[in-house]
């Protein structure tokens, strides 16, 4: 009567988790495990034994499965601990104005709002134009422009935008679709219900952490 441990400690998991018990520790499934182990070759055949190799194999997979219980607990510790360090270290920049990287942007009222694309090549005719929730467009002329970073001042006074959020795209003579940056001050940092860290910035809204390319230090207004 060849019977697998590991599968029966599996059911016998599925169970208690279906049942909402969680095991105190590692230990006791090795107790259990090692209880069935010895009931398995007191109850089997004299007639016709159970290989040994089994009985080492079972061992075996239970360590293993012991070592990666270990391993993603630890990994999960881990990964909280970089969290909330990560949280630490963006919260004590709340208030400084960081450069991020969007297709989007906010315009709340009439102040200019900074931003920059980087170009590889050289581009004779460059535009930056803004798509509003409405389908209408505003198209900023940049002209001609060098390989780098490329400024550029968004004033909705002098494009008559209204408040809303914009789509950005920038069309240049080389064809090339660089990435755009928005200048914005970062009010908060938090955590998401997923664990993820998300970043609150004026003119962008939510951000990830990853979109950030440049913090820029406090103002002068903000310091006062």
């Amino acid at each position: 009567m060849a019977v697998s441990l590991l599968n029966s400690g599996a059911a016998t998991s599925g169970t208690a988790a279906s049942n909402g018990v969680t095991p105190n520790s590692a230990s006791q499934a090795s107790d259990m495990f090692t209880k069935l182990l010895v009931a398995q070759i007191q109850n089997q055949d004299p007639l016709s034994p159970s290989d040994p190799a089994q009985f080492v194999q079972q061992l075996t997979q239970l360590s293993q499965t012991e070592a990666l219980q270990k391993l993603s607990s630890l990994t999960s510790a881990n990964s909280s601990v970089l969290q909330s360090m990560q949280v630490l270290s963006l919260g004590a920049q709340v208030g400084s104005d960081v450069m991020a990287q969007a297709r989007q942007v906010r315009i709340d009222g009439s102040a200019p709002i900074q931003g920059q694309i980087t170009l590889e090549a050289s581009s004779a005719a460059t535009d930056l134009v803004l798509t509003g929730d409405d389908g209408s467009t505003y198209t900023m002329k940049l002209g001609t422009v060098a390989p780098g970073n490329v400024p550029f001042t968004i004033d909705p006074g002098k494009l008559g935008l209204p408040a809303g959020t914009y789509t950005m795209a920038v069309t240049t003579s080389s064809k090339e679709v660089p990435a755009i940056d928005i200048q914005g001050r970062l009010n908060s940092v938090r955590l998401s219900p997923t664990g993820g860290v998300v970043l609150n910035v004026a003119n962008l809204g939510e951000v990830d952490p990853a979109a950030i390319t440049a913090f820029n230090g406090k103002s002068a207004t903000a310091i006062q």
